[in-house]
């Protein structure tokens, strides 16, 4: 069997090389050809290496093509596999320290909200330079797996702009899916799912198991829980408010809506502070800034560690590897997917992203209808589909307005601040994040002109936000890993 891949995002340290050992686990694809791809040479090296070793641990000659100049990785691809982070973690920084000085305290930023919006707003100008690439020298008809956040913006982008088939892909659904049978204590191979909505906003519409339906027994048990009912309670509330249980994690949920942490006082009562998954102020940040570090300290360690196995043993849920593997294989795969809507949910918008159960096989993918959400599900959604979408037209334009506007419609924005405020924030955002916004050249001028004159709203200089871990230091994380204690100083 051959095709090419391309990695484009290749040298995020630790998500590049297990997304690639998942394809290299399909034994048909040991004769690909391979394409890694990244900005930062130190990174696509070191990436490039571990992967290069295993491949030849593993008895495969494949000689990875490493380069930075992305078209040459996409020229003749069939996939392109997109992982990359712009304004990797500078950029991040401003995505939720700036909202934190407006009172806007968000565990991740990456979705929605308004560190969602402005790195959709980085995103999306990139990835249409990504698509243009791709239409002049892929293969014709090359499929863009997209795991880049916030997901169904660059999605929606990619396939209305771009002019590239997209699909985007997440994980967040798979980890629900083995919580949902633990509490029911049925094997998870044993149990059918079905989930609908939009990317980081799922619902599991129905849990069916030998045929017969879940959801009662599902929202009666889950509050019962001695793990979930302390790490989940923002889910737990809105399966006992809405009746179905989201996909996403507490923090994650946390931010898409309006109702938990909006109030600094209240925010501790509704996380957990065991993993930073649980709603930590900033929790993603630190744990990606801790990750890093680690990385560049304990690299040589790594270098030394067994490589990994493509024997299966290693390949892990997340959907690229299988989705390939059918398109090329005809085995069939059926996975939960962010497509475009086009009716899929019927009172979702026609225009949207949605994230659904899918079918793969040599025919190509297949979206079933769902038909409708359950109406609050359905609400929920839908408030989020029109900050996206405002925020899509926002970056395809560079349209101020529209992309003030969409933070205005962001539920916890608009919950925590008012719109002079909202306005202030963007201008702020916008200067700090000049080097990755071509499009809003003249809005960032303008903003500079606004902040130059001096009248400006005053802010929380250096808060914080309402529950803030300390980051841990490379050989702190490097003993967690390990299983290690160290005394501190």
């Amino acid at each position: 069997m051959s095709f090419k891949l391309a990695i484009i995002g290749a040298g995020s340290l630790v998500f590049a090389r297990t997304l690639f050992t998942d394809i290299m686990s399909v034994p048909e694809f040991r004769g690909i050809d391979i394409a890694f791809t990244d900005i930062n040479a130190d990174n696509l090296e070191k990436v490039t290496l571990l992967c290069q070793r295993d491949l030849e641990a593993n008895g495969i000659s494949t000689k990875i093509q490493s380069t930075l100049d992305r078209r040459e990785a996409f020229r003749g691809a069939r996939y392109i596999v997109n992982c990359v982070r712009i304004g990797c973690l500078e950029g991040f920084e401003t995505d939720v320290d700036i909202p934190l000085k407006y009172g806007v305290d968000q565990c991740v930023g990456d979705t929605l909200c308004t560190g969602g919006i402005m790195y959709g707003q980085r995103t999306i100008a990139e990835l249409l330079a990504f698509c243009k690439d791709i239409r002049e020298v892929a293969e014709p008809g090359a499929l863009l797996l997209n795991y880049s956040n916030p997901n169904a913006m660059a999605t929606w982008a990619c396939n209305k702009y771009g002019k590239v088939h997209t699909i985007g892909l997440c994980h967040g659904e798979i980890h629900g899916e083995h919580q949902i049978a633990e509490i029911l204590g049925i094997p998870h191979k044993e149990l059918d799912f079905i989930c609908a909505g939009i990317n980081h906003q799922t619902w599991y519409v129905s849990v069916k198991h030998h045929g017969v339906e879940m959801l009662d027994r599902i929202r009666a048990e889950f509050g019962n829980h001695p793990v979930y009912s302390k790490q989940e309670k923002v889910r737990l509330d809105i399966l006992k408010r809405f009746g179905y249980y989201s996909t996403e994690s507490n923090g994650h949920l946390s931010e898409y809506v309006s109702w938990y942490r909006k109030r600094p006082e209240e925010i501790e009562q509704w996380i957990d502070t065991s993993d930073w998954i649980h709603g930590e102020t900033g929790g993603y940040l630190r744990q990606t800034r801790e990750e890093r570090n680690w990385f560049e300290t304990d690299y040589p360690k790594i270098l030394q560690e067994p490589p990994k196995k493509y024997d299966g043993s290693c390949r892990g849920k997340e959907h690229g590897s299988y989705i390939m593997e059918a398109l090329e294989t005809g085995r069939v795969y059926r996975g939960h997917m962010n497509v475009m809507n086009e009716g899929c949910i019927s009172n979702l918008p026609y225009e949207c992203v949605v994230e659904v159960p899918c079918y793969v096989d040599g025919n190509g993918i297949s979206v079933p209808k769902v038909g409708d959400l359950p109406l609050g599900c359905a609400a929920i959604c839908s408030q989020s589909i029109w900050v996206q979408k405002l925020a899509v037209e926002a970056a395809v334009s560079g349209d101020v307005m529209l992309l003030k506007q969409a933070t205005m419609m962001d539920p916890l924005t608009g919950a925590v601040c008012n719109p002079p405020e909202i306005s202030q924030m963007i201008d702020e955002m916008l200067i700090a994040q000049e080097q990755w916004l071509p499009q809003y050249g003249e809005a960032i001028q303008a903003a500079k002109d606004y902040f130059a004159k001096g009248d400006v709203i005053p802010t929380k200089e250096g808060y914080r936000g309402a529950v803030r871990l300390r980051e841990l230091s490379a050989e702190e994380v490097a003993a967690k890993r390990e299983g290690r204690t160290i005394t501190a100083e």
